[in-house]
């Protein structure tokens, strides 16, 4: 292992494969193992590793998107989710982007992959429009998971593809099934905390869908709108007192 940071590295060789699986192995904790349950995460392929102490070595080893490829093919959640850290996004596939979804078994990797990897891709915005239409349960919260994370990192986006982002919220807003119900409504309090512009197009939609006869809808729409409409969104948008903390410090 070396010390690269975001340094590309150079191909892994099978040694180096193996001893960072044998890292995990002794960095795992079975107490951490038996709580993965508690969070529908499943445990019967996994070390039982914190984020940080994961995040914390995808630091020393950099980037390396062999090495990441390697590490998702051996199956382990969490050599899996240390893929997701070390993968290079500029060397990411759509065919990349496809398989690792399709092998998505819990919201925790699907996460995890779309907010340190799959959103800083150029293929970002393709996935999520594809994605959305999609039944599989996991693979369309990974739709609505990918918008989220775009919401934070893509700062060169205008406001006109998050606008159609919230068309697809309003399509998904009947979806019940749990991970993408959260996923879906994350991606709407996400949107609407962007700018005051979209804050305003996203609580008109909120409006809108907790007027809705739906059950699933009008819950999102409710709880959308509580945090959108709050004092310390609002706040936070007003460009006036933007300007007036900024000059304060």
């Amino acid at each position: 292992m070396t010390n690269g940071d975001d340094r590309k590295q150079s191909n892994p060789d099978p040694h180096q494969i193996d001893a960072v699986i044998a890292k995990l192995k002794k960095l795992g904790s079975k107490k951490i193992r038996d709580g993965m349950a508690r969070y529908g995460i499943p445990s019967d392929h996994a070390f039982g590793i914190a984020v940080g102490t994961l995040q914390k070595l995808a630091k020393e080893l950099g980037r390396n998107h062999q090495l990441a490829a390697a590490l998702w093919d051996s199956g382990w959640y969490e050599a899996r989710m240390l893929a997701a850290y070390v993968d290079d996004p500029d060397e990411v596939t759509p065919a990349q982007m496809e398989g690792w979804c399709k092998d998505f078994d819990s919201w925790a990797i699907c996460d995890t992959v779309c907010f340190a990897l799959f959103d800083r891709t150029p293929h970002a915005w393709k996935k999520v429009e594809s994605w959305s239409k999609r039944r599989e349960e996991l693979v369309k919260r990974a739709a609505f998971a990918l918008l989220w994370g775009l919401t934070v990192h893509d700062k060169q986006a205008g406001d006109e593809r998050f606008l159609q982002g919230l068309e697809l919220v309003k399509r998904a807003a009947n979806d019940e099934r749990h991970f993408v119900k959260k996923a879906v409504d994350m991606a709407l309090r996400a949107i609407g905390k962007r700018n005051p512009r979209l804050n305003a197009a996203a609580v008109v939609m909120a409006q809108d869908l907790s007027n809705s006869p739906d059950a699933t809808a009008k819950w999102l729409g409710k709880h959308a709108l509580r945090e959108l409409t709050s004092a310390s969104v609002t706040r936070r948008l007003d460009p006036t007192k933007r300007s007036k903390a900024r000059k304060m410090a």
